[in-house]
């Protein structure tokens, strides 16, 4: 009886044996990893867990794979609620990025919110996370990078997507961005664009036909009952801002960084009800005991 005996090398998950020149005299087995669409989608993006964590998610992403910090969704998520606005932030059911400016001084980095416009994006040369407003959502994504007329960001939702300068301007909420500086060290490399990123990216986005439209965010219908039903009780409208002078020059601090301002507006106060998108409990009781309200489902 014979016995052949090789050597099997170990190998990664994802690798594939690809036999080269079939029917040949001479034969190959060539080893290549096969990684999962789902897998690439996601890669360097953290997920977001929760309808209304594409806050806390977006920062986590930042940390991760640009500072380099190893954070879970839920870790920032509590470091938000401790050092955030906390009845701010159930009152939004979501984070403002007030909330993580707190939370990375906390964790040492400087940071700062600024006032851009596509020609600043064209030049930015750090990540950033940027608020979006389409479809009737208010979302964060982070900015990786702006490359050949075309914005590269990591989704929460979506993961890495990109779509034209023009469509990302019609979507960004208040030309604001928010960054986080690596405080001398180097930074981590996960963010970076390269070239198999950039042919991922166009074409997922191709088949998706997201050139035209940015994607749209996709709740369970259960969920958007309850969110339609939270709405119904809110009866006012909050804005948080960049902080301007009667020149309609941005206002510093005497730290050097850019001031914020928030702004809660009801009917009274001149709010347009279509616009309402927070509950103001002050004064308001039911049976004799405040309002409490609770934040959305989870995304499934």
């Amino acid at each position: 009886m014979a016995h052949e005996l090789a050597i099997v090398n170990e190998r990664e998950q994802g690798d594939t044996v690809v036999r080269v020149a079939v029917g040949e005299d001479y034969q190959e087995d060539m080893v290549v990893n096969v990684e999962p669409l789902a897998a690439k989608k996601f890669k360097n993006v953290v997920r977001q867990v929760y309808d209304y964590s594409c806050g806390s998610a977006a920062l986590t992403t930042l940390l991760d794979f640009y500072l380099g910090r190893n954070f879970q969704e839920r870790q920032v998520m509590e470091g938000l609620l401790r050092f955030g606005e906390t009845e701010r932030i159930v009152e939004r059911r979501g984070f403002s990025m007030l909330d993580m400016k707190r939370l990375v001084t906390a964790l040492g980095h400087p940071s700062g919110g600024f006032k851009a416009e596509a020609s600043d994006l064209e030049t930015l040369d750090h990540p950033a996370i940027a608020p979006i407003q389409y479809a009737g959502f208010k979302h964060f994504v982070v900015i990786r990078t702006v490359y050949d007329g075309r914005v590269y960001v990591a989704d929460p939702a979506l993961g890495n997507i990109s779509f034209t300068l023009h469509r990302f301007l019609e979507v960004w909420d208040n030309n604001v961005l928010f960054i986080v500086f690596p405080n001398g060290h180097k930074p981590a490399s996960g963010l970076e664009l390269h070239e198999e990123d950039m042919r991922f990216v166009s074409d997922h986005i191709i088949a998706e036909n997201a050139f035209k439209e940015f994607p749209m965010l996709h709740v369970k219908s259960e969920h958007q009952l309850q969110n339609a039903i939270y709405a119904s009780f809110n009866n006012a409208e909050y804005e948080y801002r960049l902080k301007v002078d009667e020149n309609g020059d941005a206002v510093v601090g005497d730290d050097g960084s850019f001031v914020f301002e928030t702004e809660i507006k009801t009917a009274e106060d001149g709010g347009d009800p279509d616009n309402f998108n927070i509950l103001v409990t002050d004064g308001l009781v039911e049976d004799g005991q405040g309002i409490n309200k609770s934040l959305r489902y989870r995304r499934k």
